[in-house]
């Protein structure tokens, strides 16, 4: 394993997505395993990213024993415009499938991809988030350095809103088919609804799983380009409590890989 550190950003580079996977979960169960031993009645607030890099992670973490899941409440983080609760391309429809069915949370709160009204509904959801916060996000890196939805055109450091409608931008929409869920570009919704960065990066901690060779580009410009919209994971640099883990493939494109 090698470790690297940028800015607040720590690094742990795996040689493959199975041992990021696992390295990944001890991490998150031990902190949510911590959140829930303090207080009585604590609840942990756990916001969720759907995406087929988080799986081996997911699978991993649906298997990690002495978490009280039923003091969890899952949060997603960003969801689709247009298709039905049950379809399996939605992102709420995939984590139920991935992690939410199999721990069974106490409370998930959904995202719903059917309105007729995405900025009520994000309205609606981001009251639930405001009210409380997060104690833990869990989140990955898009080809274009996004986190969710906020691709960098409507990406906002300082964003007012806690959830909002955003346009996809079309290298988000050919990530979607290029990860298998979707057969065709002209099958990508436009539209979404997505947790803001600013809401992301007011989380208390943030685990990031980032694998595989095509996210290499993104991983280089997040962790030694500019701290800027152009880029948004580049903005996690500066959270106090983040940890970033990946495999070798994805940080192929990082000049400086020596351990700290």
């Amino acid at each position: 394993m090698i470790e690297l550190q940028r800015d607040r950003l720590r690094v742990s580079v795996f040689p493959d997505r199975a041992s990021m996977g696992m390295a990944a979960t001890d991490y998150v169960a031990e902190r949510l395993r911590r959140l829930l031993a303090g207080e009585v009645g604590r609840r942990a607030r756990v916001l969720f990213a759907a995406a087929a890099s988080q799986a081996e992670f997911l699978d991993a973490l649906g298997r990690a024993e002495g978490i009280d899941w039923a003091r969890v409440d899952a949060f997603q983080m960003d969801e689709y415009v247009g298709l039905a609760r049950d379809d399996e391309r939605s992102f709420g429809e995939w984590l139920d499938r991935r992690i939410f069915s199999i721990v069974q949370p106490g409370r998930v709160e959904r995202l719903d991809p059917t309105t007729t009204d995405p900025a009520a509904e994000c309205r609606r959801y981001g009251a639930l988030l405001a009210d409380g916060g997060l104690d833990l996000a869990l989140v990955g890196i898009g080809e274009n350095g996004h986190v969710a939805f906020n691709d960098p055109h409507v990406a906002d450091f300082e964003d007012p809103e806690v959830v909002k409608p955003v346009e996809i931008d079309e290298t988000s929409r050919a990530q979607q088919v290029r990860d298998g869920a979707f057969v065709a570009l002209e099958l990508v919704p436009r539209l979404a609804m997505t947790v803001t960065m600013s809401t992301i990066l007011a989380s208390g901690a943030i685990s990031v799983v980032v694998p595989g060779p095509l996210k290499a580009p993104a991983v280089a410009r997040t962790l030694d380009g500019p701290i800027e919209t152009a880029c948004p994971a580049s903005a996690l640099r500066h959270h106090p409590d983040v940890v970033m883990f990946t495999d070798e493939a994805a940080v192929s494109s990082v000049a400086d890989r020596k351990s700290v």
